[in-house]
């Protein structure tokens, strides 16, 4: 599968580790420096300004893609190659996989679980077969990663899509793994012919 744009999922704050931002930035540039898009939920603050800016510095194109209601807290980054404004949270999280032919979860919090979890559900349900990959800063995501390995346990996941979570620490690493990475088409359910 060819990636031509990438959508990151990451917080609307720093977090408390400085790694975090250290990360988001070298994403950012990483995602620059192989001529890939960004697409990301338009915010100019937190991990999202910071992966944003670090594209843009790098000469990258970004695309921001941002519900009404927080366009009108001013939270929106201006200085995008292209900003999209839509209606619902809803209608961002389906613009944002239109755009994209792969995903990145940064640290973040709900709404990055929240974006991670719909998209992997998505990619479960066979709706899309893009890349989907964690990067794993500061072992950030290792509790997560053990709650879906619990869930294979208990079999309400196959393994095969827990293996389509593709963990990484390092930025350039992770885009090597997109580049040569689609999502299994397998049945959801376990226990389905």
């Amino acid at each position: 599968m060819s990636i031509h744009s990438v959508c990151v999922f990451c917080g609307s704050s720093p977090g408390a580790n400085p790694a975090y931002r250290r990360a988001a930035q070298a994403l950012g540039a990483a995602i620059a420096r192989r001529g890939l898009t960004l697409a990301y939920g338009a915010g100019n603050v937190g991990l999202m300004a910071e992966v944003a800016d670090a594209a843009l510095t790098a000469g990258g194109e970004v695309i921001g893609v941002i519900p009404r209601h927080l366009l009108d807290l001013e939270l929106a980054h201006q200085g995008l190659t292209r900003l999209e404004v839509v209606d619902t949270m809803h209608e961002r999280k389906a613009r944002l996989a239109e755009l994209s032919d792969a995903f990145v979860a940064m640290p973040g919090g709900l709404g990055t679980l929240d974006e991670l979890c719909e998209i992997a559900t998505w990619a479960q349900l066979a709706l899309h077969a893009k890349p989907i990959a964690l990067l794993d800063v500061s072992a950030y995501w290792q509790p997560f990663l053990a709650f879906v390995d619990h869930a294979v346990a208990e079999r309400f996941v196959r393994a095969e899509h827990r293996e389509m979570l593709l963990v990484e620490g390092d930025p350039d690493a992770l885009l090597d793994r997109l580049a040569s990475q689609t999502s299994p088409a397998l049945c959801k359910w376990l226990d389905r012919a």
